[in-house]
């Protein structure tokens, strides 16, 4: 993996610029759709590249683990090939997974044992092992095997976890130097930088990851909870350590705002399950704001969706036939607004590098950002 840093903007720390994989080019800043277990819930692949115009999605280590398994992915040829998927692949290692079962795991030094949360079988992921299930799945960009802690977390807590994770990170990296890809293409590592909301454990956990000389670098355990204030003064933090010429993927972030702020901040990637979760209840995003299309006041609204969306269902259904359809609850209803959420995050990411290119970010994002968080 190659990352080419094209343009910066005058007024932040915004960037943009390519990532290079075997499966294609990643322009930056990039959003990746969450197809958590080999699909993005509710649309069909087409759709996510040629509607959404997706360049590289997301799968999790976790889900696909349990459901179909490593045999079955072993047999297909990996997941681009299960899920006729020819662009690029990130895998989530199933740290932030393994952190929602509470109750349902045990951490030790060696690693996580846990309960499925499909049939209550038990299992155990090591850095080891999780570096193994990634091999198998083939994604382009794989993740290290951390813990993310919760919010809030006592300091005491938060040390211990993120030097357990920097030793983890350590096995992990041992693992991909003696093991080869299983199919015919390289993949690319990227550690994770943890602290919870300490500055003193962001500053170093970023230097240790940043240390680690990886092509790529990640910033977790963010997004869990903690004000919005928060989260940007950790990620500008970290930003500030890990090294500029390499890519930046904050974990889990988030709404059109945090993604505007984030990017000028120094972030390249983003993934988060809002965008398809929420449209399945209803909830579009939009330049304008947020609009919770069950309520009356669509009903009776032939205006399109988004006349201004890239998705041409938007463009085509109005929010009174869109509303109609969560009322009486016809699956079209969430395939309609699943292709409008992503489309539109898509845009919002796409918008950001042509403002960066024009040397405009700063000026269009705080704008931007006073819109799209209001409701409509």
């Amino acid at each position: 993996m190659t990352f080419k840093i094209e343009n910066k903007d005058p007024g932040s720390a915004a960037r943009a610029g390519t990532i290079t994989t075997a499966h294609g080019d990643i322009q930056t800043p990039i959003f990746m759709p969450v197809g958590t277990q080999g699909t993005v819930k509710g649309i069909h692949q087409s759709e996510i590249r040629d509607v959404v115009n997706a360049q590289i999605i997301l799968g999790n280590t976790y889900h696909l683990y349990l459901r179909p398994g490593t045999d079955i992915l072993k047999k297909a040829g990996g997941l681009h090939k299960f899920m006729n998927w020819d662009l690029p692949i990130l895998t989530d290692s199933g740290g932030y997974q393994v952190y929602s079962l509470k109750g349902m795991r045990k951490i030790t030094e060696e690693g996580v044992k846990f309960q499925s949360h499909v049939d209550g079988s038990r299992h155990f992921f090591s850095p080891e092992s999780v570096m193994d299930i990634q091999r198998i799945i083939g994604a382009d960009i794989v993740m290290a095997f951390d813990e993310c802690t919760p919010y809030p977390c006592e300091y005491n807590y938060a040390k211990n976890s993120m030097n357990m994770t920097h030793r983890w990170l350590l096995r992990c990296i041992k693992r991909m130097e003696e093991t080869e890809p299983a199919y015919d293409y390289p993949q690319t590592f990227a550690p994770i930088v943890q602290g919870s909301t300490y500055p003193d454990l962001r500053k170093e956990s970023a230097e240790f990851i940043a240390a680690q000389g990886q092509d790529m670098n990640a910033i977790g355990g963010l997004s869990v909870g903690e004000p919005h204030e928060d989260m940007y003064a950790m990620t500008d933090l970290v930003c500030n350590i890990l090294p500029t010429d390499k890519p930046r993927y904050l974990m889990g972030v988030g709404l059109p705002e945090n993604i505007l702020e984030s990017i000028a901040l120094g972030i390249d990637m983003f993934d988060c399950v809002l965008p398809s979760r929420n449209a399945r209840h209803g909830l579009l995003y939009t330049k304008n704001g947020l609009i919770n299309i069950k309520n009356a006041k669509w009903q009776d609204d032939f205006s399109p969706i988004d006349a201004d969306s890239p998705a041409i269902t938007s463009r085509t259904h109005t929010k009174a036939y869109l509303r109609h359809l969560f009322k009486v609850e016809e699956l079209l209803g969430a395939q309609i607004a699943t292709l409008h959420n992503l489309s539109f995050f898509i845009w919002l990411v796409t918008q950001s590098r042509r403002k960066i290119q024009e040397g405009t970010f700063y000026t269009w994002k705080e704008e931007m950002v006073k819109s799209v968080s209001q409701r409509l």
